[in-house]
């Protein structure tokens, strides 16, 4: 089974959110191998200007940089990026399993991402037009990973 590495800027820092991301993590365990690897959230300065906050995501980008594994199938998360349902990215998410590529998936922080980041993805993936907290998207993400894995075992989950 090839690795599945979330890279994820910023720490989860509500009990709320820590509790969902372990339900998550120990629902995947049986699916897939694994890991979530984080980077840290980059101070942005108060009333940062454009170039400020672009150096802030140049930071977190040489950090990212850094995870991403080597030969892995990359996709970056991006609200401008290409959306799927749930049963395209089941077949995805099996591409991937079926050619045993590891799949490197990775999530902004508040600034989102560095342009020389997006610019590497295999895919820039969205889920909504609509903007989502980060350590929020990361529940999401692992949701929409299991519910993935359990649509290409053929097991029932809710629509």
């Amino acid at each position: 089974m090839a690795l599945v590495r979330i890279i994820a800027v910023g720490k989860l820092k509500e009990n709320y959110l820590k509790q969902a991301e372990a339900e998550y993590l120990k629902r995947l365990a049986s699916y897939l191998k694994l890991e979530i690897k984080e980077i840290p959230d980059l101070p942005v300065p108060e009333n940062a200007s454009p170039a400020q906050e672009e150096q802030v995501k140049n930071g977190e980008g040489a950090l990212i940089d850094n995870l991403i594994l080597p030969k892995s199938y990359l996709v970056v998360l991006d609200i401008e990026g290409k959306q799927l349902t749930s049963m395209e990215l089941a077949r995805f998410l099996h591409e991937r399993q079926v050619t045993a590529q590891d799949l490197t998936l990775v999530i902004g922080g508040s600034l989102g991402l560095v342009e020389s980041i997006k610019a590497k993805a295999n895919l820039r993936l969205s889920f909504s037009k609509l903007t989502f907290p980060h350590q929020l998207f990361r529940i999401m993400l692992l949701e929409q990973l299991y519910r993935a894995c359990k649509i290409n075992r053929g097991e029932k989950y809710h629509k």
